[in-house]
């Protein structure tokens, strides 16, 4: 399966399932990966959800990736889903 039809499979409110699927399948040890869920408020009174990669130290740079490549496509792809949901989320690395 590609991210394209894991994208369109995932019901509303999935997003936890959809990051974690992208970033297990660019690890070396997907069994360590963890998503925390937190909410948060932006400073005009928006209350938004955060999403904490936790991984294995030493996959921390495959999550990065070269020049924040990686993060930064994850990160796209999870804002174009709270889009489409009418919502914001903000995508962090545990470090």
């Amino acid at each position: 399966m590609n991210i394209k039809s894991m994208i369109l499979k995932l019901k509303k409110n999935n997003m936890k399932e959809l990051i974690e699927y992208i970033v297990k399948n660019i690890v070396n040890n997907p069994e360590d990966i963890k998503i925390e869920v937190s909410k948060e408020t932006s400073p005009d009174q928006r209350e938004y959800d955060v999403y904490t990669i936790e991984t294995n130290p030493e996959d921390i740079a495959l999550v990065i990736g070269k020049n924040g490549q990686t993060i930064k496509s994850i990160r796209t792809i999870a804002k174009i889903k709270a889009i489409k949901e009418n919502n914001y989320v903000d995508v962090r690395i545990q470090s």
